[in-house]
């Protein structure tokens, strides 16, 4: 056959052989396929159309039953020890509450969880989370997983499965929604929240979330790193919330401490909860992890929020985690104009540069913010970026990449320390940019002007932004070693970075105090 297709001059007759040789391929094919799977519909696919109407299109996402025991089989050979106790508890219990380390394989697990229990049951899976981009994880999970195992490509938003069986066929609906959905209440299935711990209102949100769940047969799972104590969601976890309207014996007192939580505990409300920091994880067979260098990059209180569970104190925060909270969106939801896959992801709206400087091992910050369109409008946090390469150049050369892919009109660079080298490099091909020299006084104007634009509500950035959340958190007032003067500070050393990104993102309000010139159109929009 192959000979007859490099055939330069061929006859008509040469022709039919490989249309008959072409058949006959495609027989054995058939025929090798119905072997290994002893479905009729393989020899002959008419019989998988059978009871259609004319005219009507076959189903997409069409799971056969043969197929379920390949995921079941596929499910069960890669679970850590952890996660087969959240399978073990949502067996038995209609709430799971879970307090997790980041990076241990939660969103994996639950959304191959979630599509087993829909192809098995039939039932209806929800997802929510703080943004659509996050609740888009799982669903890039579950489609990666269907190929993966059988062969099966799914298409969809929200996933409409076909489950056909010898005896009966049924249908399942997967929903990725971020908790801008209007729609979310009109839905019903087994829910999953994730990142709950950083929705912001979510007491509110909870309320819609759990209605979808409302009848005995859904299951109902929330899963969560610790924000701060200060959050709607605290009294939720902790059992407050439980507690609330309800007097003597029917309240109840629930231990919360990770050490009573650590494998897991059904509680009085009702809900089964747990906590499981990265050394859990570790003791369950998760290998991913090098402790020494997470120690090494991130500063003990992110490091503890992080992967050991503890919640972020903001109590002497100049900046909370709620008001923090109200300045995230979802992006992909509400910014019509914002295309982050596209080559210019704004067009030619013009954004605010502004870098933060490492010391000799620390990380160094970028932030890009959108300009306001208007008067009293609203900035908008693009991109961030960390740099744990100390070479000037290297940072440079992403900075001016990012003048190719945005219409940058403003570049604050702090030149204290380390970052004049910065500076130097990115004037010779970004002139106008302006270095700052930090000061008391500058640093007090960056964190009362910040805090203004936070409390009339004009500075928001996605919902992901959570390293720039504890970023904020981690500045503290302080006083000069003279005494003579207040100011702000994060704790900084050596060896791990801290408030980088918050300080590039306050450098855009330097604007308001060092460029009042008409030559600038956007100045005065800091200033209203």
């Amino acid at each position: 056959m192959v000979q007859l297709i490099n055939k330069d001059d061929k006859t008509g007759k040469d022709f039919k052989e490989i249309d008959l040789l072409g058949r006959q391929v495609e027989r054995m094919a058939k025929i090798h396929k119905y072997k290994e799977s002893g479905k009729q519909s393989d020899l002959n696919p008419n019989l998988s159309n059978r009871g259609r109407k004319a005219g009507q299109k076959n189903p997409s996402n069409v799971i056969q039953i043969d197929d379920i025991d390949k995921f079941k089989d596929s499910f069960r050979d890669c679970l850590f020890d952890y996660q087969k106790v959240w399978y073990s508890a949502g067996l038995t219990n209609r709430i799971r509450n879970l307090l997790k380390s980041r990076q241990i394989g939660a969103t994996w697990y639950f959304a191959r969880e979630a599509f087993l229990d829909a192809i098995e049951t039939g039932r209806n899976q929800i997802f929510l989370s703080a943004s659509k981009a996050q609740a888009r994880v799982f669903r890039e999970y579950i489609i990666a997983w269907a190929m993966e195992t059988a062969g099966i490509e799914l298409t969809g938003d929200p996933i409409t499965l076909n489950i056909e069986g010898p005896e009966k066929d049924y249908s399942a609906s997967l929903y990725f929604l971020g908790t801008n959905s209007r729609t979310a209440q009109s839905y019903h299935g087994n829910v999953y929240m994730d990142e709950y711990f950083w929705i912001h209102k979510f007491i509110e949100f909870r309320k819609v979330a759990s209605g979808m769940a409302m009848h005995k047969k859904w299951r109902q799972t929330y899963i969560s790193t610790p924000s701060s104590k200060q959050h709607q969601a605290y009294k939720f976890w902790t059992g407050q919330l439980y507690n609330r309207g309800r007097k003597g014996d029917d309240r109840i007192e629930i231990d919360v401490t990770p050490h009573n939580l650590k494998n897991g505990k059904l509680c009085g409300d009702k809900q089964w909860r747990q906590v499981v920091n990265v050394y859990d994880a570790m003791n369950g067979g998760c290998d991913l992890f090098d402790i020494d260098d997470l120690r090494m990059e991130y500063s003990e209180d992110e490091f503890n929020n992080l992967l050991m569970c503890e919640f972020i104190d903001d109590t002497l925060s100049a900046f909370s985690v709620s008001e923090l909270q109200s300045c995230m969106v979802d992006t992909l939801e509400i910014w019509d104009d914002w295309k982050p896959y596209t080559p210019r992801p704004l067009g030619n709206q013009p954004v605010w540069l502004g870098y933060d400087p490492s010391l000799s091992r620390d990380s160094a910050g970028l932030v890009i913010l959108a300009a306001p369109s208007t008067p009293n409008g609203m900035i908008r946090g693009i991109e961030r970026l960390q740099f744990k390469n100390p070479d000037f150049e290297a940072q440079a050369n992403v900075i001016r990449e990012m003048t190719e892919k945005y219409n940058v009109e403003y570049i604050a660079i702090d030149v204290t320390g380390l970052g004049i080298g910065v500076y130097q490099s990115v004037i010779k091909f970004y002139p106008q940019a302006v270095k700052l020299h930090y000061s008391p006084e500058l640093k007090q104007q960056f964190v009362l002007k910040t805090k203004d634009v936070i409390k009339k509500g004009r500075l928001t950035f996605d919902h992901e932004w959570t390293d720039v959340v504890g970023a904020f958190t981690s500045i503290h007032k302080t006083i000069t070693s003279s005494e003579k003067a207040v100011t702000y500070k994060a704790d900084r050393n050596e060896d791990t970075g801290h408030a980088d990104l918050a300080w590039a993102l306050m450098h855009i309000e330097s604007l308001w105090q060092l460029l009042k010139v008409k030559t600038n159109p956007h100045w005065r929009y800091l200033n209203e």
